[in-house]
């Protein structure tokens, strides 16, 4: 399958659709997830056209893998969670829903393994707790 430039997460990267972005380097983007499973759901993804981890260029994988590791850490503390879930889905089979390779960042305080949020959520709620994400970067 060729990847499709219309997919919603190249539309956030071409700023065709709003976004609350946590953190943006040259390679990689951050932003919160706008059907969060838990406080503090942030997504990973790199600027490379990639739909899966199959897809994905060997020089995007390091930045990509950093940057998932740097607000991973400001997520976990911001919220303060516990603990972190960070997945990444590759094909329907395995769940994925948006075909542009990307990572979740999903703080934890209990056994609820759950991936997708089922509701959309506050806008401003969103934004307040991107702020706490930020201030740890």
């Amino acid at each position: 399958m060729a990847y499709d430039k219309s997919n919603i997460f190249a539309k956030i990267l071409r700023g065709e659709i709003p976004s609350i972005k946590v953190y943006e380097d040259a390679h990689t983007l951050a932003f919160m997830d706008i059907m969060p499973v838990s406080k503090g759901h942030t997504l990973v993804i790199p600027k490379s056209d990639a739909e899966n981890i199959f897809d994905l260029d060997a020089a995007a994988a390091g930045p990509l893998l950093l940057a998932t590791q740097k607000v991973a850490r400001a997520v976990k503390a911001a919220v303060q969670a516990p603990g972190v879930m960070i997945a990444q889905l590759n094909g329907p089979a395995a769940g994925q829903t948006i075909f542009h390779i990307h990572f979740h960042i999903i703080p934890r305080w209990k056994e609820d393994l759950s991936l997708h949020g089922r509701a959309q959520a506050d806008m401003k709620e969103l934004e307040e707790t991107a702020k706490l994400i930020r201030a740890q970067l």
